[in-house]
């Protein structure tokens, strides 16, 4: 029986695989439009921060820029899965990309016009991200109707390399437009990067959610429906442990041991360093992530999903709590990057489980926890490692995160038992 369906997988694989953008048009047009609008959504991104500071001179106020794409990302992410689980997602999708392309051209006429109103930036940026909170379900949850299940892994790899690619590209390419032509020119290119992923969602095909036997068809009255269908995802969410167990294991990554508030302070202390010090502290996980990506064609030979996200998370701790030892710079680094390819391996497994093991009815709910624990996970270990950090020391903070991050999966995995056991080829909700 194994087989039959590994010769696809070669045992000598090594680099991404590459199946996916092969045999499926629509996915490939959706990657590419992905890959090209993440690296213009990073050019944007850093390019409002500049701004902001070139009005405000306040760091006070650059910090506000993630408050207010936070605040939307978490009210609006279970909504907008409730959405992708009730209307058709393609259609969905590209209501919001059309949104967020029109915000891009607004960020232009503001940049054009000359006006400087932090107020109108910061709208702007919490109104990307309620596009987003609505786009990003629906987009996640096409995956699993374009692609077969055993290449969902190599399309979920391919997908960590997207917004990778994005986070290390786009800040780079950023300042150097703003640098060269102004915040115009930023803006101007990420308009023009959008039209490659509103091109990629509408030429996919209809795409309405199957509707299983206990999933009521009906029409919705004053938004009754649509409160109910979120309340419906996270009841489904609480009767099935093993999803249970990917939100979990990930908030002990991300709650527990999330260094990343501590780097300027790490740089100066730890490596006698400066600026320059902190964005390498910054760039090495998503390094290492892209890397993971690059190098995951292994990945599609592993069946036991639940123990390979525990063993990533693990080692994701158990390389943080390393990096709090370091005071090299170069070590430090590679531990960074070391933490970073762990994060994408469990990253890969925790995706393909929510599009392999949920029925395609609640795929948009899931999507949306997902979307809520991503964008609050790291906004509370930011608060977490900061306050250990005063109250102890940075190397507490760090080290100690680390090792809480290990013992907390571990505890979780004796407790649910059933996780490790999880195999891709039968998957059990």
């Amino acid at each position: 029986m194994t087989e039959t369906t590994e010769p696809s997988v070669p045992r000598t694989r090594i680099f991404a695989d590459l199946t996916p953008l092969r045999t499926s048009p629509d996915y490939r047009r959706l990657w590419f439009g992905n890959t090209v609008s993440w690296v213009g959504q990073g050019m944007t991104a850093l390019a409002v921060s500049l701004q902001v500071y070139d009005i405000t001179g306040s760091a006070f106020s650059v910090g506000l820029i993630g408050f207010c794409s936070l605040v939307p990302l978490v009210v609006f992410g279970l909504y907008g899965g409730a959405v992708a689980d009730t209307v058709d997602r393609r259609k969905l999708g590209l209501f919001s990309a059309t949104g967020s392309f029109l915000l891009s051209l607004v960020l232009v006429a503001v940049a054009v016009a000359g006006v400087e109103q932090v107020g109108l930036l910061y709208a702007v940026v919490a109104l990307q991200a309620v596009c987003f909170a609505l786009n990003s379900p629906a987009r996640s949850s096409m995956i699993a109707r374009l692609l077969p299940a055993e290449q969902l892994p190599a399309a979920n790899a391919l997908n960590s390399m997207t917004s990778t690619t994005g986070a290390l590209v786009g800040p780079m390419l950023g300042g150097l437009i703003v640098g060269w032509w102004g915040y115009r020119a930023a803006y101007t290119v990420d308009a023009v990067t959008f039209t490659a992923s509103l091109y990629a969602m509408w030429r996919l095909p209809s795409m309405l959610p199957e509707r299983g036997e206990g999933e009521s068809q009906g029409k919705d009255e004053g938004g009754v429906r649509k409160r109910a269908s979120v309340l419906d995802g996270l009841r489904f969410l609480g009767t099935r442990p093993n999803l249970r167990m990917t939100f979990f294991t990930d908030l002990c990554a991300m709650v527990l041991a999330h260094p990343r508030a501590l780097f300027p302070v790490v740089a100066v202390v730890w490596y006698g360093g400066d600026a320059k010090t902190t964005g390498l502290l910054v760039a090495a996980p998503a390094l290492g992530a892209l890397l993971g990506g690059v190098f995951s064609g292994w990945l599609g030979r592993i069946r036991r999903h639940g123990l390979a996200i525990m063993v990533a998370v693990v080692c994701w701790g158990s390389a943080i709590a390393v990096f709090g030892l370091t005071r090299q710079l170069w070590l430090g680094l590679v531990f960074l990057a070391l933490a970073g390819c762990a994060d994408t391996i469990s990253m890969v497994f925790r995706n393909t489980m929510l599009q392999a093991a949920v029925p395609d009815e609640m795929r948009g709910r899931l999507q949306g926890v997902f979307i809520v624990v991503v964008a609050g996970g790291p906004k509370l270990g930011d608060f977490l490692a900061g306050s250990v950090a005063d109250l102890t020391s940075p190397a507490v903070a760090v080290t100690g995160g680390g090792i809480a991050c290990v013992v907390a999966v571990s505890l979780l995995a004796l407790r649910w038992r059933g996780f490790a056991r999880y195999d891709a080829r039968d998957p059990q909700p």
